[in-house]
């Protein structure tokens, strides 16, 4: 496997710039993050964090938080962007809920997020899954706020009032990009499907749980997108009823995936953070660094969700 160079911190990859300092991360002693690691994988459980080589899996793991990688590590999609593998993922593991929900109290968590791979494969997109282990945290966990973050089941509206009806505070799902890129970044997806889905979980969450139930979708800047397709994105988000939006800058995992083309200055988030404010989101979350499950603890209390 080549290996690619590295200096003060940036990651060079096939002779691409070196990231800008806005990208520059403080150093992590990797000495810090090995008992969590060794935990994660000695119990067969996968993160997001490591599988999607998260730039924020240091900070995450130094404070003792993950975002959990339900069904397995094989994606049945294959997405531009994303370096988790692709092809015929592995059969379901039905303890899967309950090992995590002992993960969370060994952990300690006061908020955990749960994300999967795409699992075109099974009949409900694995949504069965989700809610089992929703519900397992929440047995096991009481007060532990959950947030799932899900694909888009192929559009299966009964998947989606299944998560729902589990019971997590917030609902996730990403559409990524603007609907031009579609082609190459998110093949598979449809933009007009993603909003259906956000829409649905949104009425059904709002009509089981009141106003504390939360819709949240995020996107990735830098993969050549114009600011006019932004602004029609966050309108559309807006008036499905998503509540947190997040933006952050797309960094490209390894030499396979679509290269970056642009890298977004932190003054124009913020500039497009107080756009998309405008168009009524409650929270909206822009920087180079945030990803969708960053620090989602805290974007759900600084939105007003109380956990205990």
């Amino acid at each position: 496997m080549p290996r690619f160079p590295r200096r003060a911190g940036r990651e060079v990859l096939d002779g691409h710039p070196r990231l800008p300092e806005w990208l520059v991360k403080e150093p992590v002693r990797l000495a810090d993050l090995h008992g969590m690691k060794r935990d994660l994988r000695d119990s067969g459980l996968h993160t997001v964090c490591e599988e999607a080589r998260c730039p924020n899996r240091g900070h995450c793991f130094n404070q003792g938080t993950a975002t959990f990688l339900l069904m397995g590590d094989v994606c049945t999609r294959a997405c531009g962007f994303c370096s988790i593998a692709s092809g015929r993922p592995q059969v379901l593991n039905p303890a899967e809920p309950t090992e995590i929900a002992e993960r969370v109290a060994r952990m300690g968590l006061r908020y955990a997020v749960l994300t999967s791979v795409n699992r075109d494969d099974l009949p409900d997109g694995g949504a069965a899954h989700f809610a089992a282990t929703v519900a397992a945290i929440r047995s096991r966990n009481p007060g532990v706020g959950v947030e799932v973050l899900v694909p888009d089941f192929l559009g299966d509206l009964d998947a989606v009032s299944r998560v729902v009806a589990s019971g997590p505070v917030v609902f996730n799902h990403n559409t990524e990009t603007v609907p031009t890129l579609y082609p190459e970044v998110r093949p598979a997806g449809r933009f007009d499907r993603s909003l259906r889905v956000l829409s649905h979980a949104k009425r059904l969450g709002t009509s089981l749980y009141g106003p504390t139930f939360q819709t949240k979708s995020g996107l990735m800047l830098g993969l050549g997108e114009g600011e006019s397709e932004l602004l029609e994105v966050f309108k559309a988000l807006a008036d499905v009823g998503v509540d947190i939006l997040t933006l952050g800058q797309y960094l490209r995992p390894t030499r396979h995936q679509l290269p970056v083309k642009r890298y977004v200055p932190p003054e124009e988030f913020e500039n497009l953070g107080r756009k998309a404010k405008d168009f009524g989101f409650r929270t909206v979350y822009a920087g180079p660094l945030v990803r969708s499950s960053f620090n989602a603890h805290e974007v759900a209390e600084i939105d007003g969700i109380k956990l205990e």
